[in-house]
Order: C-alpha cells, then sequence, then structure tokens
C-alpha cells in the first residue's frame, strides 16, 4: 500500500505498554509519568487482530516496542500470536536489555526475529547516570543472551546529544565491533519541538523514505512520530483506522504535542 507522496507504507511499530524500569534523563522524568490506565491499554487478542488486518494491507514488517515491552505480563504469549500470522517477513522487538536474559530464549521460541537494544553508555557509572540507576552489566547480559537465542543480527540503538564522536557513543561502537553487533546513532529528539534527524546506520528519521504507521498502548494508529494525527481503531474500526492513517500521512514529521516517548514507542 501506498501513501500520497507514493512511499510504500509496509512498517507498523507497535507500542505495547507506557511503563518502563528505568528513568533515562532525555525519556522520563525521574518521578516517572502519569501512566495510561489499564482498562485502556489494548489487549493481546486486539493487538493480533491489529497485526492481522495490516498484514492484509502490506504491512510485512512489524516491531514490539514500549515504554519497555518486556515489563508487560505475559509479552512472550503476543509474540507468539503475531508469529503466527502469514506474510510477516520482519518482526523484532526493541528493548532497554535489562530483563532480557531471562526472555531472549522464551521470545525466540515464541517467533520473535531479532531485538534491538537500546545501550547509550557502556561506562557502568556513566550508563547509572543517564538512566537513573540502571545496570549496564545486566543489558550486557541480555545482549549475550540474544546472541546465543539467535535473536540476531542484534541492533544496537544508541542515542547522542550532539554527535556520535562523542565520547559515550565511541565506547559504544568499540563496544559493538568487538562484539559482532549493529549500531545505529540516534540524535536526541523533541516531539514537541518538531527536533529529529536521520539515524546513523539506519533509515528512520528520513520522511521521505517513511515507511511506517505506528500502534499506541491505547489503540490509535499514528501517521507520523512528529504529528497529533491519531486514529481510535476503536471508535473507526480497524481497517478503517489503518487506511485513514495511510491517506493522512504527511509529507513530513513537524511537531507532536499530545504524545511522549514513553506511549508512543520511539
Amino acid at each position: 500500500m501506498y501513501d500520497c507522496y507514493n512511499r510504500q507504507i509496509n512498517y507498523l511499530r507497535i507500542s505495547i505498554t507506557d511503563r518502563c524500569n528505568l528513568r533515562c534523563l532525555y525519556c522520563m522524568p525521574e518521578e516517572g509519568i502519569p501512566l495510561i490506565s489499564h482498562d485502556r491499554i489494548m489487549h493481546y487478542e486486539e493487538i493480533a487482530t491489529v497485526v492481522r488486518e495490516a498484514v492484509d494491507l502490506g504491512i510485512d514488517k512489524v516491531r514490539i516496542t514500549g515504554g519497555e515491552p518486556l515489563v508487560r505480563k505475559g509479552v512472550e504469549k503476543l509474540v507468539a500470536m503475531i508469529a503466527a500470522i502469514p506474510g510477516i517477513r520482519d518482526f523484532g522487538l526493541t528493548t532497554n536489555g535489562i530483563l532480557l536474559e531471562r526472555f531472549a530464549p522464551v521470545l525466540k521460541e515464541a517467533g520473535l526475529h531479532r531485538v534491538n537494544i537500546s545501550l547509550d553508555a557502556v561506562n557502568p557509572v556513566r550508563y547509572r547516570e543517564l538512566t537513573r540507576g540502571g545496570d549496564v552489566d545486566q543489558v550486557i547480559h541480555g545482549i549475550e543472551a540474544a546472541k546465543r537465542a539467535g535473536l540476531t543480527p542484534v541492533k544496537i540503538n544508541c542515542v547522542v546529544q550532539q554527535s556520535s564522536e562523542e565520547k559515550d557513543a565511541r565506547e559504544v561502537q568499540e563496544f559493538c565491533q568487538l562484539n559482532d553487533l549493529e549500531i545505529r546513532f540516534i540524535h536526541q529528539m523533541s516531539l514537541e519541538h518538531g527536533c529529529f534527524t536521520t539515524v546513523e546506520g539506519g533509515d528512520g528519521g528520513d520522511c521521505s523514505r517513511c515507511s511506517r504507521l505506528r500502534l499506541t498502548a491505547e489503540g490509535k494508529i499514528k501517521p507520523c512520530l512528529f504529528n497529533d494525527l491519531g486514529f481510535d481503531i476503536r471508535e473507526l474500526g480497524i481497517r478503517q483506522a489503518l487506511l485513514l492513517a495511510i491517506q493522512n500521512k504527511p509529507e513530513k514529521g513537524s511537531v507532536n504535542t499530545i504524545n511522549s516517548f514513553q506511549n508512543i514507542g520511539g
């Protein structure tokens, strides 16, 4: 399926929770955020139904995000539901890696193809500062577990403030080179101010090539991360919400004043 700017739309990112077990400086205030009530969060059967409809329309790449998706109970059940849908060629999950050591073999058995892991520093003190208390050793153990389980290629998402030449970024890059990991540098973004650039090592942030739709944790299809538009699957029906999102996908991002990275998945 194609949007009004002749971009093929084949990628669906799914936020399954706005909860997270870290408080990264650039993502969430130390005290946390007001959370979406449980009765508004999509249940797994709803999500799987959305994916089936989206695949029927041409989606063949699916990624589970959060918040931190591994904090949601029974996430491996959702993975199995999605993995059973014919037509998905690329099925991934983005995680901060804290819980991945335990989940990696379960996710692989359920049908997940690969993982992206957020890692902004490998120095334990810096990682603890950036995440407000996180343990980088848990992430490293999670990376090792993902490789053992075959959730490959393992891709590392490294957020940088100014440049990929920053000390933390260079150290993460060296770690990736030593451990056969693919790295992508993501420049710190602001939804409210519309600040974003193309991802180094990836295609995110390049509006001319954007192939994505997003499903928020509360059931809205968003055509663009940097835009307030969202089409409610419960009010409009799944297929109509998907079609409206495609038809109204903007040529380029602007600002998003109603969402946060915690409930839209970045």
